[in-house]
């Protein structure tokens, strides 16, 4: 259980950026926190479901993202501080919702927190979520560091309750994954009792009906609290200046990113040289306090991840300033002094300076680079992306792959976003076709599931999981059934949102708290939408290929469930069904016809193979005993017996 809850004022603690986050929403009496599971974010939701009980909170992980914000929102028009919890990505999904609660505003303080992912450490985009705050119209806030976070997650339900609106966080990988000291506030316990007041004025914006029309007066209402949200951001303290008062060169940053600057600047010795404007309150923009830093200096240069924002915007205030604060050459992403995709690190920034200011500087030793490379290439293993020993993702891409291979139509799979992700590799034998976002997998295949008029007699397959079930392939299932399409939809069932952390989901008997929950079963809500439905064990091979020739020969739609669960989950842990051996006398090793299927191919960790010998061989480390290698191998070398305790 975390023991953020029970830091007092002043107390200096190493806090994970997330915990930060949650420590700052804590102090600020947040009484409900809603979200969806998705890296770098997922700690917020879960350090806060850890101390719900001692602090009266009400936690969920909500069915996805727009659900979340539904949820939380709920809370704020009953006069309590919510937060809505997400990784960019699923601000995407929010955002329907997003744009009617800005324009309806919110009552008990409200605040957004998106977690964008520079470099795609763990995702399939650089989404960003800045742009969104434009867009919607709603005050952006980013913290700087970790002691920010704190501080600024506590202001945001503030200016949210100020503003009557909701307030958007934006937080990124390096900061709500690194670590840093931060110094506790005053913790308050939320105390109101929940009132919705609904029989006001009827545009009474904290009695009357919580709604975005009238949507002209309502958008005039939204416009005039970016205004005083602008007001408001022209002495904040989380904009910050350093450096000389007139400096040859001005960086203006946020983020992280003003970590990464000031690290360069000192790198180079370029303190007297250089300034840097730190803002937090990003959009809208504090242009009083950007003009008056523009102003003393002829060249600037932007610093920020991971599309050149910022910048777009300060050039907007430049051009129509420039009879007051002079002419300016502007370096960043836009002319290529820095790159406008991947992560921001202190090397691009001096690069970037030390051409500006013609400093000269060698970060590394040129043969010291050469020989780095060299040693990773040729010294280190070469380890790809693989599904986990024991994982029931490759048993299921193992059959699904082998049934279209066998059916010989030229049949495909269309995806999305889990650990099952990994099947467009070799570790999935390359069976994914299409990839795109959470449920799109079943959505594109009810498209193809339609163009048999046009000629295509393909077999159509989707795969997705449990969680990404019920977060956004029901509508699209709904649609294929409802539009009599041709596919086969697979459930990859691993029991748990197992690329985050195994945070339950609605088909599970938990909650995010740990307290009972009502499961849904996932067969019986696609046999009840209409689809021929079956459910099998991934492990089981050879039956899951023929189930799966009964279905793509099938008219409309079929679903297989495919339950097993994850090798990494808490009820797997230190369990197996069988113990594993190799018979080196039935192993034909390199004269097999197999062609080393089982190593090469089939490839899991817990299978070796042995060059002294010739021979493959099961590492009883890290193998799981989960048995399908025995039904893999064509010549039945690989034995398996039932493990003396499962």
């Amino acid at each position: 259980m975390s023991h953020l809850h029970e830091e007092t004022p002043g107390t200096r603690r190493l806090c994970m950026g997330n915990e930060a986050i949650v420590r700052g929403a804590l102090e600020a009496g947040v009484a409900v926190a809603a979200g969806y599971p998705g890296t770098p974010s997922s700690e917020i939701i879960e350090t806060l479901s850890a101390v719900a009980e001692p602090m009266g909170l009400y936690v969920e992980w909500s069915v996805n993202e727009k659900v979340a914000l539904e949820v939380a929102s709920s809370a704020s028009f009953a006069g309590l501080r919510a937060l809505a919890v997400m990784k960019q990505p699923g601000l995407n999904v929010a955002s329907d919702y997003l744009l009617h609660l800005s324009a309806s505003g919110t009552r008990g303080g409200m605040v957004l927190v998106s977690a964008d992912d520079p470099g795609a450490l763990s995702s399939v985009n650089e989404g960003e979520t800045r742009p969104y705050a434009k867009l919607m119209e709603v005050p952006l806030l980013e913290p700087g560091d970790f002691q920010e976070a704190r501080e600024m997650t506590a202001w945001a339900f503030e200016l949210s309750e100020t503003l009557c609106n909701v307030v958007l966080v934006r937080t990124v990988t390096r900061l709500s994954h690194a670590s840093g000291t931060v110094v506790m506030g005053e913790l308050r316990k939320a105390e109101k009792t929940a009132r919705f007041t609904h029989d006001g004025f009827i545009i009474d914006p904290m009695e009357g009906v919580v709604m975005s029309p009238p949507v002209e007066w309502k958008h005039g209402q939204q416009q005039e609290k970016l205004e005083k949200a602008r007001v408001l951001f022209e002495t904040s303290p989380f904009n910050t200046y350093e450096g000389p008062e007139a400096p040859e060169l001005l960086i203006i940053t946020s983020s992280v990113c003003a970590l990464y600057s000031r690290e360069a600047v000192s790198l180079l010795n370029a303190e007297e040289r250089v300034g840097i404007l730190k803002l937090g309150t990003t959009w809208p923009l504090p242009e009083t306090l950007v003009k008056k830093h523009l102003a003393t200096a002829k060249k600037v240069l932007m610093v920020e991840e991971v599309l050149p924002f910022l910048e777009g915007e300060i050039k907007i205030l430049a051009a129509e300033s420039a009879d007051e604060i002079g002419v300016k050459t502007f370096y960043g992403k836009k002319e290529g002094t820095l790159p406008s995709t991947g992560e921001m690190n202190p090397d691009r920034v001096v690069a970037a300076l030390s051409t500006i200011l013609d400093i000269p500087y060698e970060g590394l030793d040129a043969t010291y680079a050469q020989r780095a490379t060299e040693v990773s290439f040729m010294g280190s293993p070469n380890r790809e992306a693989t599904f986990c020993p024991g994982c029931p993702h490759r048993a299921s891409f193992w059959a699904i792959n082998t049934a279209l291979s066998m059916d010989n139509r030229n049949g495909f799979v269309c995806g999305d976003i889990g650990c099952y992700s990994m099947a467009v590799l070799p570790a999935g034998f390359s069976t994914l076709k299409t990839l795109h976002a959470m449920g799109s997998g079943t959505g594109v295949a009810s498209g193809f599931g339609k163009l048999s008029p046009f000629g295509m007699d393909q077999p159509v397959v989707s795969v997705c999981g449990d969680s990404t079930f019920f977060h956004s392939v029901l509508p699209p299932l709904a649609n294929a059934i409802h539009h009599r399409a041709n596919l086969t939809l697979v459930v990859l069932d691993n029991s748990g949102t197992a690329m985050t952390g195994f945070q339950p989901h609605p088909g599970l008997g938990v909650d995010a708290m740990g307290s009972p929950a009502d499961s849904i079963d996932i067969p019986a809500v696609c046999k009840a939408l209409g689809a021929t439905v079956k459910v099998g064990d991934p492990f089981e091979v050879t039956t899951t290929r023929e189930i799966l020739f009964d279905l793509m020969d099938q008219e409309g739609v079929g679903v297989l469930v495919l339950k097993q669960a994850c090798a990494l989950s808490p009820e797997k842990k230190h369990a197996r069904a069988w113990d594993m051996a190799v018979d080196e006398s039935a192993c034909l090793g390199e004269s097999c016809g197999c062609n080393r299927l089982c190593t090469r191919v089939f490839a899991c960790p817990g299978l070796v193979w042995d060059k002294e010998k010739g021979k493959a061989r099961i590492d009883e480390v890290v193998c799981t005993g989960c048995g399908v290698c025995a039904d893999i191998c064509p010549v039945g070398a690989i034995r398996k017996n039932v493990a003396e305790t499962v």
